[in-house]
Order: C-alpha cells, then sequence, then structure tokens
C-alpha cells in the first residue's frame, strides 16, 4: 500500500491505478494528521485488459466487423410478423449468425419465424417458450440454448408489454404486469445469461428500452411503462460497469415503431403522436436492426453503457 498522509484537507493525488481508497480519521487535537489514506500499489492496480474487458477487434474492414458468422445470438419476444424482435433477428441472422427466439403464447407465429429464418439466411435457428417474468423459466431456457447452440455470445431482451391505464384509472395488478415484464423480466435475462457471459468471458446484452425512459409521453397514461422503461436505461448504465471484466450492456430506445400494436388507438391520437415528431411519421421496424447489429457485432467494441435513441427526433424538441 501507498501511504498518503495530509492535514486538515485529505486529497489524492491523481492515478491512472487509484480506486476506491481506505480512510482511516482521526480526531485528536493534539495531532496533526487528519487522515490516512490507504491506495493500491502499482502491483496491485489491474491490468489494462482486466480494465477492458472486450479488446480491440483484430478485423480492420467493416464488412467483418459487422459481420456475424459464428456468433449466437439469443432474442427475446420475437414471435410476432414484423415487430422488433423478428426484425433484430432477421438483422443478426442476415449477418451471418445462428438465432434462438423466444415466444410466450405465439408458438405458430415464432414458429413461421424460425422457418423463414432458416430458409431466406441459411443459418441456425431455434424458438423456445419462456416467460420472462419467471426466473426459474428464464434460467431453464437460456441453459437449453446454451446446450443446442454450445454458447451464447450476445442476447437481445426485447420481451416487453404496454401499460392501457394510468396509475389511477389502473388496477394494482395492471401496475404489477407491466413492471414485472417489463423491468423484472429484463433484470432475469440478465441474471440468467450474465453467469455465462461471466463463465465464458465474453458476451453482449442488449436492451430494448423506449424514448419512454426519457420522456413521458402524451396524451397516453402509461406511468408504469414509463417508469419501467427508465429503469430499462439505468439497468443496462449500471450492468455495464457492473459487468465490466465480462460483458458489454448497452440498450436501445425506440420512438413510435410501426408493430401493428398500437392500430387500436384512434386516428386522432395517432395524428398527435406524428405532430410531435420532426420527422413526421412512425418508424418502421426495419429501421431499427442496423442498431441491433452494431451492439451485438465486433464494429461496437468500445460501446457500453450506451442508450441509442431511435425516435425520429421526438425527443429533441
Amino acid at each position: 500500500l501507498t501511504l498518503v498522509i495530509t492535514g486538515s484537507k485529505p486529497y489524492i493525488s491523481p492515478s491512472p491505478h487509484s480506486r476506491i481508497p481506505h480512510v482511516f480519521q482521526t480526531t485528536s487535537p493534539s495531532n496533526p494528521i487528519q487522515s490516512i489514506h490507504c491506495l493500491p500499489s502499482s502491483s496491485q492496480a489491474p491490468t489494462n485488459a482486466a480494465a477492458m474487458p472486450q479488446q480491440p477487434p483484430k478485423a480492420t474492414r467493416l464488412t467483418d466487423l459487422f459481420s456475424l458468422k459464428g456468433k449466437v445470438v439469443v432474442i427475446t419476444g420475437a414471435s410476432g410478423p414484423k415487430g422488433m424482435g423478428i426484425e433484430a433477428a432477421r438483422g443478426c441472422a442476415e449477418m451471418g449468425a445462428d438465432v434462438a427466439i423466444t415466444y410466450s403464447s405465439r408458438k405458430e407465429g415464432a414458429e413461421k419465424n424460425v422457418e423463414e429464418l432458416t430458409r431466406d439466411y441459411g443459418v441456425k435457428v431455434k424458438a423456445y417458450k419462456a416467460n420472462v417474468s419467471d426466473y426459474k423459466d428464464v434460467e431453464r431456457f437460456v441453459n437449453e440454448v446454451v446446450k443446442d447452440f454450445g454458447k451464447i455470445d450476445a442476447f437481445i431482451a426485447n420481451a416487453g408489454a404496454t401499460a392501457n391505464a394510468g396509475v389511477i384509472d389502473g388496477t394494482s395488478e395492471d401496475w404489477d404486469k407491466v413492471i414485472q415484464i417489463d423491468l423484472n423480466g429484463t433484470a432475469y435475462c440478465a441474471k440468467a445469461v450474465g453467469a455465462h457471459f461471466k463463465k465464458q468471458g465474453h458476451g453482449s446484452f442488449v436492451i430494448t428500452a423506449s424514448m419512454s425512459g426519457h420522456v413521458a409521453n402524451f396524451p397516453q397514461e402509461q406511468t408504469s411503462y414509463n417508469v419501467a422503461k427508465a429503469g430499462c436505461i439505468h439497468m443496462a448504465r449500471s450492468l455495464a460497469n457492473e459487468w465490466r471484466g465480462f460483458a458489454r450492456v448497452n440498450s436501445i430506445s425506440p420512438g413510435y415503431i410501426d408493430t401493428g400494436l398500437s392500430d387500436f388507438i384512434d386516428t386522432k391520437t395517432q395524428e398527435l403522436w406524428r405532430s410531435m415528431i420532426p420527422m413526421g411519421r412512425n418508424g418502421l421496424a426495419t429501421e431499427l436492426k442496423g442498431a441491433y447489429v452494431y451492439l451485438v457485432s465486433d464494429a461496437s467494441t468500445y460501446t457500453t453503457g450506451a442508450d441509442i435513441v431511435i425516435d425520429g427526433g421526438y425527443t429533441c424538441r
């Protein structure tokens, strides 16, 4: 240990290897020493490899950096025909990744997506039934994927639920459902696959958050959803620090995306939404897949703790 003894105003000289110091205080008026800071010596400093879990890629060409050949990517909530989950899966398969997708109740839709991805891209694809709100079930399906594919290189936590009522009008069960699926479910996925990432020494975890984690949408009442997605954004930042020794963690915050799930909203409300978007239209799920591919590929080896907002400019107003 290197001891730094200071007077009434302790000061720590900047050090590239310094960590949080141990501080010992004394209150004796006859003793001029007010505090002793014990800093790690250079021999205890973390190596650059430990500080930087993801080393610079060997490839230099963009075609190689974005290639996902040889990688296994898991995407939850990918049973729909044109949702963000299936588009993320299409993007990963297009770039050569083997893909595992999950469904909650739409088995037929998931099987159709498996057939399409296998036929169109010639990669290995399999669907798994998974309830992300149940940690034991998440742990089970993650272990099944590892058994079937041999590893997991990246995990896109995309499964989620929307809110249909505000805090007062909605029931406590309504609140619990959204928080349990959108926030806790994401944490359960992180816990299950994070253990695997740590064991293998690398991985990329990507969370589908929302611009609703940055702003309170108007006029719909969806506080539970906004809270859950804000939590997801900060979860990504926190996990990026927590997992710095073995994995990268990032989030994507989409704006209003045309997935068919909001078709039931009245036309007047949808027109109000579009009036608040500088680009004047909703986005397409296909406009998100490039961001997902970037975050699970070697093109993003120095990207962690980031949130990519893709909202047509909604949150910049």
